[in-house]
C-alpha cells in the first residue's frame, strides 16, 4: 500500500500557555511555537537496537513504536511490495508466540495497534496498558529476533492473498490507478521510488519462502530498528525491561543505505487516463527534496498557501471566485530521500478542464514569480503548530508522540528533529519561501488528467520483464543463515495490574435563555473543544428534500453579514483553530477545536456562523455537494451505501435515506435558502440544543463567555419534531447486483433491521457480535481474510442510531470468490447461532478487551467529547462508562447466546453487491436468493 509518512504531530511538556488567559487577538505564533517540547532519553543496546524513551504520566498506559529502516525503495528488482508482504507475515504469529499478533494485543486492552509500511520504513505500534508492557516487549522482540520458524508456505500464500485483495481494493477506487502513473511519470526506471509501496501482482505471485526469509534476515535485525516508548514510563523503568527482552537478539547484517536523488523531468509531461470517476481531476506534480532537506518546509508551506488552506489561492481563485473547481489541493508528500509536490483540482461539471488548467497553471506560476505574503505564511504556520499541539495528546499510534520520535531518529538520526523543524517553520519568511519555489518547481511539471469514461482493462500481474527492470541503490544482503533461528523457548511473561478507568466527572449548566452546557475538564494542555449539537439530522431531512441538512450546515461558514467565506476561512487560520459543520444520522453539530489562548476570537467566530450565516453561497456550495453525490456513486463502497438503506428501511422511513446525508440529486438541485433558513429555524434553537465542551478552562469562565454570546439567541418559530417510528417494509432477503465493469474486485454489504433501538441497553448484543463480526479475530474476518484470503477485511456490526437499528456487514473481495463469499459468511453466522455458538473463551477475550482498553479509550479530548455526545444522544447517565467494566463482567456466555440468536437474522438479511455483473452473476444465481441487477451509474 502507498501510505505517506505521518504527519509530524508534536507532544510537548506542560505549558505555560495553559494558565494563560483567553484573550481578544490570536497568541503571537513565536509564543506558540517556543511551548512545543518533547522531553526524552535515549540508550542504546549491545546488538544495536535504539531505544527512546518519553515520559508522560496522564493515563496509566505507554504507547510502544518499533520501526525498521527498510521500505518498498530498499526492495531490489523483482521483489517488489516485498516489504509490505512481511508487515503482513509479521502479524501472522512468532516462534514463541504463535498464531495472530492481535490476539494477545486484544486481551490486554491494547488500543492504536497496527502496522505500516512507506517507501522508507515498516512500523509497528500499539498502546498498552501500563501492566501490559512486559507482554507488549515481549511480543515485539520475538518477532524481531524468532520470526521465521513460524513463517512457513501456508502462512505466506494466505498473506499473498491478503495483500493482493489490498491491492485490488485500493485501485478499485475512483483515482485508484493515478499512485502508478504518477511514480512511473516522476521517476525514471531503476530508480528507488518509481515502484508502489504494495508491489506488482507479478513479484508477490513469484515470491518463495526462501526469497521472504532473505529478505527479513537483511533488513529486521535490532540493528536497523528503533524502539520508542512514550507515556507511563520512564527510562531507569524501560532499560532493564528493554534489555530483558531484546538484549539477547544478535546483530544482523547491516544495510547498506539506498539512495536517491531527485530526479527532474527533460520537459513538461501531459497525460490523460480514464477511469469510472464523476469528475475530471487536473493534477500538477514535481519531485523534490526529502524531508530533512532544508528546502522541504518553505515548501511545504508553499503548498499550503497555495492549496493547503482554507484559504488558499486556488480555494480564493478556483472555487469561491470563479467557480471553475469544486475543490482543490496542495500538498508535500515528504520521504526519506525525496518529496512529492502535488497540486489536485476538482473541475466543476460543465466547465472546459483545458480552461481551468490553464488558470491552474497561471496561479502557481504566479505564486513562484512573487512568492506568498507574509500574512499567508503566518496564516500556514500558524495552522502547523495547532494541528501539532492538538496532536500532543496521543502517546502512540499512528502519528503521536512515539511515531514523531522514532521519525526523527530513523530519517534524521535525531530523535528530536521535530523541534528544529519546528523553529524553521517559525522562521521562513516569503523570501525564503519563494526561493525553494523558484528553485523546484520552475522544473518540468508532471501535468495529468483523470477524466470520466471506461477505465482500461485490470491486469492483474504485470509482464515478468517489467518487474525486473534494475533498481538502482537497492541491494541484496546476505543471509545470516540457511535456517530459522529457533533458539530456547521464551515464555510470555504475565500482565501486571492494570488500572481502572478514570473518567472524568461531567458538569451541566445552562444558559439564560436555556442552552444547556455538558462539560468535562481535561487539563495539562491548552486545549478547547466545543460542539453545538441538535436533533436536525439526516433523518429530519422533508422526504422531498434530501439532501437539506448537509446543504445547510455546508453554508453555515460560507459567510455571514460581517464575514466572507474568505474572511472565515482566513480568520481561523490566523487563530489555529478549526470550525466544521457535519451530521449523522440522528443529529447535527458545529464543532470547534481551538488553542485556549485563542478561545474568545475563537468563540466570536463560532457564534457569527452558528447565528448569522446569510447562505450567501448556495448556488456554489450546492453544486460542490452535488459534484460530492456523483463521486458517491462512482465510489464502489459509497455507492452500496447509498443502496442499502432505502432497501432494509424503506423509502418512506427517516432513516432510508443515503447514509452520507448528501441527499438525492433531483432534490438538492431545487432546494431554496427559503429551505435552508426554514430548517435551521425549526432545528437549530437554543431550547433545544447542547454545548458539549472539554476544556482545560474551568466551566465558570466558559459559561461567562458563552452566556455573552449566546445568551441572547432566541428561539424562531416551531421546533422540528424528531420521530424514527415510521413502520418499515416486511424483510425482503434478496440480492441487488449493482453492475460495475471491469471492477477487479466486488464490494458487498448487507443489512437487516433490528428490533431494538438504539437507545435500548445494547452492551449485551455488541458484545456478542464482537466474536462475529466486531472484531479483528472476529469469525467472519478471520475465514474471509486470514484463512480464505479472499479479502482483505470483513465486518460486521451495528449503527448506533437513536430509532430503531441496523445490522450491517461489510466484505470488499476478489471477484471470482464474490458468491462464495456470501455463502461462506451465511455458514458462518447460521453456525454462530446454532451449531457453532459463542464459547467460554471468546467471552472472555470479549470482556478482558473491552475492560482493558478503557485506560486508553478517552486519551484526547475529541474521544471524551464524542462519547459526552454519545451518552446524551442514547439517553444514558453521564457516568455511564465510570459502571461499564461492572456490565462487562456481569455478562455470561448463555446471555449472550440468547441474545444474538434473538436479534441476528441471517434469513432477513438484504445483500447489494457492487461488481461486474458479467463475472459475478453467475456465482450469485447459485445461492438460492433472487437477484436483481441494475445497472450502476456511468461515468459522465
Amino acid at each position: 500500500m502507498r501510505l505517506a509518512i505521518p504527519a509530524l504531530l508534536f507532544a510537548s511538556a506542560l505549558s505555560p500557555l495553559s494558565a494563560a488567559p483567553p484573550s481578544t487577538k490570536p497568541a503571537p505564533l513565536s509564543v506558540l511555537a517556543d511551548q512545543v517540547k518533547l522531553p526524552y532519553e535515549q540508550f542504546t543496546l549491545a546488538n544495536g537496537l535504539r531505544v527512546v524513551v518519553s515520559t508522560d504520566r496522564k493515563a496509566p498506559v505507554v504507547g510502544v513504536s518499533v520501526w525498521y529502516h527498510a521500505g518498498s525503495k530498499d526492495e531490489p528488482a523483482g521483489k517488489t511490495g516485498f516489504a509490505h508482504l512481511f508487515e503482513h507475515l509479521m502479524f501472522n504469529g512468532s516462534e514463541n508466540a504463535p498464531g495472530d499478533f492481535f490476539k494477545p494485543l486484544e486481551s490486554v486492552g491494547a488500543t492504536d495497534y497496527n502496522g505500516t509500511t512507506s517507501f522508507d520504513r515498516t512500523n509497528f505500534f500499539e498502546t498498552v496498558p501500563t501492566g501490559a508492557l512486559p507482554l507488549a516487549l515481549f511480543l515485539e522482540s520475538d518477532r524481531m529476533g524468532h520470526l521465521l520458524g513460524a513463517v512457513g508456505q501456508e502462512t505466506l500464500d494466505r498473506q499473498r492473498g491478503v495483500v493482493q485483495n489490498e491491492k485490488r481494493q485500493d485501485d478499485n477506487q475512483p483515482y485508484g490507478l493515478v499512485q502508478y502513473a504518477e511514480q512511473q511519470a516522476l521517476f525514471p526506471d531503476g530508480h528507488p521510488y518509481q515502484h508502489t509501496t504494495i508491489g506488482s501482482m507479478a513479484d508477490l505471485d513469484h515470491a518463495s519462502l526462501a526469497d521472504v526469509r532473505e529478505w527479513f534476515r537483511g533488513h529486521y535485525g535490532p540493528n536497523n530498528a528503533v524502539l520508542v516508548l512514550s507515556g507511563d514510563i520512564d527510562a531507569a523503568t524501560a532499560r532493564p525491561l528493554v534489555e530483558k527482552y531484546f538484549g539477547d537478539i544478535p546483530r544482523g547484517p547491516q544495510p547498506l543505505p539506498t539512495m536517491a536523488s531527485v530526479p527532474t523531468l527533460k520537459a513538461r509531461k501531459d497525460e490523460t487516463i480514464h477511469d469510472q470517476v464523476a469528475t475530471t481531476r487536473l493534477y500538477r506534480q514535481w519531485a523534490v527534496p526529502g524531508l530533512t532537506d532544508p528546502d522541504s518546509v518553505p515548501l511545504d508551506i508553499a503548498a499550503s498557501v497555495l492549496g493547503g488552506l482554507a484559504s488558499s489561492r486556488l480555494d480564493n481563485a478556483l472555487v469561491r471566485k470563479e467557480h471553475l473547481a469544486v475543490s482543490v489541493s496542495a500538498n508535500v508528500e515528504p520521504m526519506e530521500r525525496v518529496g512529492e509536490f502535488e497540486v489536485q483540482v476538482d473541475v466543476r461539471p460543465g466547465v472546459d478542464p483545458k480552461l481551468v488548467g490553464q488558470r491552474l497553471d497561471a496561479i502557481i506560476a504566479d505564486l513562484i514569480a512573487t512568492g506568498p505574503t507574509a500574512d499567508e505564511i503566518q496564516r500556514a504556520v500558524t495552522q502547523e503548530i495547532a494541528g501539532r499541539i492538538f496532536g500532543l495528546e496521543k502517546v502512540g499510534g499512528f502519528s503521536g508522540r512515539a511515531a514523531v520520535l522514532a521519525q526523527g531518529a530513523v530519517y534524521a538520526n535525531d530523535p528530536g528533529f521535530y523541534e528544529k523543524q519546528l523553529k524553521q517553520y517559525a522562521n521562513e519568511t516569503p523570501a525564503s519561501v519563494k526561493a525553494a519555489l523558484q528553485k523546484w518547481l520552475t522544473r518540468p511539471v508532471y501535468a495529468l488528467t483523470v477524466a470520466p469514461g471506461a477505465r482500461a482493462p485490470y491486469e492483474e500481474a504485470k509482464a515478468v520483464q517489467e518487474a525486473e527492470k534494475p533498481i538502482h541503490g537497492a541491494t541484496e544482503v546476505a543471509a545470516s543463515g540457511a535456517a530459522p533461528a529457533t533458539g530456547p523457548k521464551r515464555i510470555a511473561p504475565p500482565v501486571g495490574d492494570i488500572a481502572a478507568l478514570t473518567y472524568p466527572a461531567i458538569a451541566r449548566a445552562t444558559l439564560s435563555n436555556g442552552l444547556k452546557l455538558v462539560y468535562a475538564q481535561r487539563t495539562g494542555l491548552p486545549l478547547t473543544r466545543l460542539a453545538i449539537t441538535f436533533d436536525g439530522g439526516f433523518a429530519a431531512d422533508p422526504k422531498g428534500k434530501l439532501g437539506t441538512a448537509t446543504l445547510m450546515l455546508s453554508l453555515l461558514d460560507e459567510g455571514t453579514p460581517t464575514r466572507g467565506s474568505a474572511d472565515i476561512a482566513s480568520e481561523q487560520e490566523h487563530l489555529g483553530s478549526r470550525i466544521a459543520a457535519g451530521g449523522s444520522m440522528d443529529r447535527s453539530e458545529i464543532d470547534l477545536a481551538v488553542l485556549t489562548p485563542n478561545l474568545a476570537p475563537g468563540m466570536d467566530l463560532l457564534a457569527d456562523v452558528t447565528l448569522h450565516p446569510t447562505f450567501a453561497e448556495i448556488d456554489r456550495v450546492r453544486g460542490e455537494q452535488l459534484a460530492g453525490i456523483e463521486s458517491e456513486m462512482s465510489d464502489p463502497e459509497g455507492l452500496a451505501s447509498r443502496t442499502l438503506p432505502g432497501l432494509i428501511y424503506g423509502p418512506g422511513h427517516p432513516y432510508g435515506v443515503p447514509a452520507s446525508g448528501s441527499g438525492d440529486p433531483a432534490a438538492v438541485t431545487k432546494l431554496t435558502k427559503a429551505d435552508l433558513v426554514a430548517f435551521k429555524d425549526r432545528w437549530l434553537r437554543p431550547s433545544d440544543t447542547s454545548i458539549f465542551i472539554v476544556s482545560d478552562l474551568p466551566l465558570g469562565v466558559l459559561r461567562s463567555m458563552l452566556e455573552s454570546r449566546f445568551g441572547a439567541w432566541k428561539n424562531i418559530g416551531p421546533a422540528g419534531a424528531a420521530s424514527t417510528d415510521s413502520p418499515l417494509p416486511a424483510p425482503k432477503p434478496r440480492i441487488v447486483l449493482l453492475d460495475r465493469p471491469g471492477s477487479p474486485q466486488s464490494v458487498i454489504q448487507a443489512g437487516e433491521v433490528l428490533g431494538a433501538n438504539g437507545t435500548d441497553e445494547l452492551l449485551p448484543l455488541i458484545a456478542a457480535n464482537d466474536a462475529l463480526g466486531g472484531s479483528f479475530l472476529s469469525r467472519l474476518n478471520m475465514d474471509i481474510r486470514e484463512t480464505k484470503a479472499w479479502s482483505y477485511g470483513v465486518q460486521a456490526g451495528i449503527s448506533r442510531y437513536a430509532g430503531r437499528v441496523p445490522y450491517l456487514i461489510s466484505a470488499p473481495v476478489q471477484t471470482d470468490k464474490t458468491g462464495a463469499s456470501i455463502q461462506a459468511m451465511l455458514g458462518d453466522i447460521k453456525a454462530f447461532l446454532t451449531t457453532q455458538p459463542l464459547t467460554d473463551t471468546e467471552r472472555e477475550r470479549t470482556v478482558e478487551r473491552n475492560i482493558r482498553q478503557l485506560p486508553g479509550s478517552f486519551e484526547t479530548g475529541t474521544e471524551l467529547l464524542d462519547a459526552m455526545q454519545r451518552n446524551d444522544l442514547l439517553r444514558r447517565p453521564d457516568d455511564y462508562y465510570t459502571h461499564i467494566a461492572d456490565k462487562y463482567r456481569a455478562l455470561t456466555t448463555d446471555e449472550l447466546n440468547t441474545v444474538a440468536r434473538r436479534d441476528i437474522r441471517p434469513n432477513d438479511l438484504v445483500w447489494v453487491v457492487v461488481g461486474d455483473a458479467a463475472k459475478v452473476k453467475p456465482q450469485l444465481d447459485t445461492l438460492g436468493l433472487p437477484v436483481e441487477v441494475v445497472k450502476a451509474p456511468a461515468a459522465q
